[in-house]
């Protein structure tokens, strides 16, 4: 219901000021009325010794309209209700907090779907960068990242990343959702936090591409969402968390980690995960020649590759601007500039970052191989995202442009390093997502704003970029944050994937990479490029998995 009333035509200020806050209607003397016009037309009285416009400019501002006590929020309001004020005060106040609580809930939620949508994106871009023999089995693998994902956030995830009261190490607490909803959190958090989870997967399935077991995929994807990503998130996200920017006291350095949406909780853990698995598999078949020089096995479809690279820019909108949790604060009493601002600033930061990144990727590539090619553009693309992650929230819009250009040699020296050591990751993940995460981290403890440090962290002392003058406390703890996530996931993921080597769990045999496993171990290929005859409609029957070890480059 959108249409307002007003109970007499002098009172119908009365009506804006509360028309954000109607549930329900009531018939009062023939007209349909909000409850709360109800209740200022049953208490015209306490109104009566208010000026009408004093009442305006106090019910606009922030006193009401963001979460507070509602002690503070009454106490402010019932001096202007004249006597017996204070019931009137409390009523109104009550309604803008459940309002307030409502908005935000209702951010929250639709920025997790937003995120959960760049799970398409993922499969768009790896379904394209990878040969169309393979096709169907990356695509699975992002479906069931996902589902896998979403059991093991559930049961042992959110509880160790943010079951508090815990140490600062691990989350003890809300195991399978106990206690949710509760005054920390409620149900939309969960959904949201599970998102980032399964995103970190995503990236991981990318690097150990058309060469890995189906079974190693599963192992590796529930046991980085069940635990160690949580226990990453937890470190930097959580209250508790040993190198939190959200701590209440005792801070790293005196200052705490600032990884607002996640360049090393995400990026860098997803990242690394992905290089112990593709380093240990060795690459696939055929990307090195006899005399160690690269050879490109590039994707199949440029088309996907640009779908699914639109569709993760889209997402990266909740992934960046949706971290805050919130929307409805305002900074400044009654000023039109809140966190809805910063909302939006941490959007543009993004944005210009990541178009950066692709047109320095454009033409250093055009430099270096003579060609315009959207693949690598599209990487670049997204590099500039995974850096401006970090620091999106507390950077000034010319910065992000800085860090979108960096990001993107970061991204070509990564891959130019790649290959001198015959490194094989068919999506650039290690290198998009780590080499680029780790350099956001970094360009956070270099550039963020005073003034937005102490906006987006209230609570927390007043450290800021050292090129802003903030000195080298921030940037001390940014770095301590890569190489405790570098440390933490190597021991971690690495030790996994090197026992699923040792056990025969990782790689796929010499004949099934070659034939594709689309043919050899999902019953067909993605494509029908022609007619089957009756013997083929048959299809391929399913072999026993063997073991195989590591096969030499060919």
């Amino acid at each position: 219901m959108q249409t307002k009333f007003s109970i007499k035509e002098e009172k119908e200020e009365y009506s804006i000021c509360i028309y954000y806050l109607y549930e329900s209607t009531q018939n009062v003397n023939g007209k349909v009325l909000l409850l709360h016009e109800v209740f200022l037309y049953k208490h015209q009285p306490l109104f009566h010794a208010l000026p009408i416009t004093l009442f305006l400019s106090h019910f606009r501002s922030s006193s009401f309209f963001q979460p507070r006590p509602m002690t503070t929020c009454s106490a402010d309001l019932a001096p202007l209700l004249g006597v017996n004020g204070t019931g009137a005060a409390e009523y109104i106040c009550s309604k803008f907090s459940d309002a307030s609580y409502a908005v935000d809930n209702t951010y929250l939620l639709f920025s997790a779907y937003l995120v959960f949508s760049m799970q398409l994106g993922f499969a768009m871009l790896c379904a394209g960068s990878v040969r169309a023999k393979n096709t169907m089995n990356i695509m699975l693998t992002n479906v069931l990242d996902a589902a896998t994902g979403g059991l093991f956030y559930y049961l042992f995830g959110f509880a160790f990343a943010f079951g508090s009261p815990s140490n600062g190490f691990i989350g003890r607490h809300n195991f399978a959702l106990e206690s949710i909803p509760s005054s920390s959190y409620d149900y939309s958090n969960f959904l949201y936090q599970w998102a980032f989870a399964i995103a970190a997967a995503g990236i991981t399935s990318g690097s150990i591409a058309e060469r890995t077991q189906f079974v190693a995929y599963l192992i590796y994807s529930s046991f980085l969402t069940g635990f160690v990503y949580p226990v990453v998130s937890h470190w930097f996200w959580a209250v508790d968390g040993w190198a939190s920017a959200f701590r209440t006291d005792d801070f790293l350095f005196g200052s705490g980690v600032i990884d607002f949406a996640g360049s090393g909780v995400v990026h860098i853990v997803g990242g690394v995960a992905g290089l112990w698995g593709a380093f240990i598999e060795g690459p696939r078949i055929g990307r090195f020649d006899h005399s160690g020089r690269s050879v490109a096995l590039r994707g199949h479809s440029a088309t996907l590759v640009v779908l699914g690279t639109f569709m993760l820019w889209f997402g990266w909108y909740g992934f960046n601007p949706g971290s805050f949790n919130k929307i409805s604060s305002f900074y400044t009493s009654g000023n039109y500039y809140g966190q809805w601002s910063a909302v939006g600033r941490t959007a543009v930061t993004t944005t210009l970052a990541g178009c950066t990144a692709a047109l320095t990727t454009l033409f250093c590539k055009r430099i270096l191989t003579g060609h315009w090619n959207v693949t690598d553009v599209c990487n670049g693309l997204l590099g500039g995202f995974a850096a401006i992650t970090s620091g999106c929230s507390v950077v000034e819009p010319w910065a992000a442009i800085i860090c979108g250009f960096v990001a993107a040699l970061v991204l070509i020296g990564c891959n130019k390093l790649a290959e001198k050591v015959k490194y094989d990751d068919p999506l650039e993940a290690a290198q998009l997502h780590g080499g680029c995460g780790a350099w956001g981290v970094i360009f956070t403890g270099l550039f963020a704003s005073e003034k937005l440090v102490k906006q987006v962290y209230p609570d927390r002392p007043a450290k800021y970029g050292l090129f802003m003058g903030g000195g080298g406390k921030l940037f001390a703890a940014q770095i301590i944050q890569i190489l405790v996530i570098v440390g933490w996931v190597s021991a971690t993921m690495g030790t996994l994937f090197y026992f699923l080597h040792k056990f025969g769990l990782l790689r796929i045999s010499v004949e099934d990479e070659m034939a594709g496993m689309d043919l050899t171990r999902h019953g067909g290929l993605a494509y029908v490029y022609h007619d089957e005859d009756e013997s083929q409609k048959n299809g391929i029957q399913m072999r026993k998995i063997e073991s195989f070890p590591t096969p030499p480059s060919v």
